[in-house]
């Protein structure tokens, strides 16, 4: 994969350049602030972007706002947001288009390179990949959403572990189940969240979408 790296701090930024390079993957940029990273983006339009939210000049939300503004100039554009903080509006922003390739992740829930670089390949591949953690914050503690009202104990389960990203047969694993029973609760899932098999947009990336929207 082609990786763009923008981080501001140099020994995190220079750390994950040689991670990814370890694991076979190409850095053809770095960035050090949010004015660097949205040339960069648009510059080299990479597989996938590991992006930083606080960054100079004000270490506000310059990185995540650079994200922002590449994904809407370049639709889907992969972007794994790699934070010590969750920007709660941002962050919903950047799941609203539903086109997919977002992840997001605390720098404290990373604990190893293959955790990472596998999260990293799922939102180069157009997936989502978010941290528990940052779900968490999200979802907050209020009711669920009225439209997840619909949904099982089990399917509810099933779609937290979505939204981090899990393939079925992950999601399995850490439930216990078989692939199979997993695919048929997917399916009555998508079915209650009104996500036919004829919808243009990536149903998974939708369900996590429902998943996070209180409205």
């Amino acid at each position: 994969m082609r990786i763009l790296i923008a981080e501001d701090l140099y020994l995190l930024r220079e750390g994950l350049s040689r991670l990814v390079e370890a694991y076979g993957h190409e850095v053809v940029a770095t960035a050090a602030t949010g004015a660097q990273t949205l040339d960069g983006l648009l510059r080299h339009r990479p597989d996938v972007a590991i992006v930083d939210v606080r960054m100079p000049p004000t270490q506000s939300d310059e990185g995540l706002r650079a994200a922002l503004e590449a994904r809407r100039r370049v639709p889907g554009l992969p972007v794994l947001i790699l934070s010590q903080h969750v920007e709660q509006l941002y962050a919903r922003e950047l799941l609203a288009d539903g086109a997919g390739g977002i992840g997001y992740f605390l720098k404290e829930s990373v604990f190893d390179g293959d955790q990472f670089l596998d999260s990293l390949e799922r939102v180069a591949a157009g997936g989502t990949a978010l941290d528990p953690a940052v779900i968490a914050k999200l979802f907050g503690t209020g009711s669920a959403p009225r439209r997840l009202e619909k949904l099982t104990e089990r399917e509810h389960s099933v779609l937290e572990l979505m939204a981090q990203g899990l393939s079925n047969h992950a999601i399995g694993e850490r439930l216990f189940l078989s692939d199979s029973a997993i695919s048929k609760y997917t399916t009555s899932l998508f079915a209650k969240l009104g996500l036919g098999e004829d919808d243009h947009g990536n149903r998974r990336v939708l369900a996590v979408l429902a998943y996070l929207d209180k409205a």
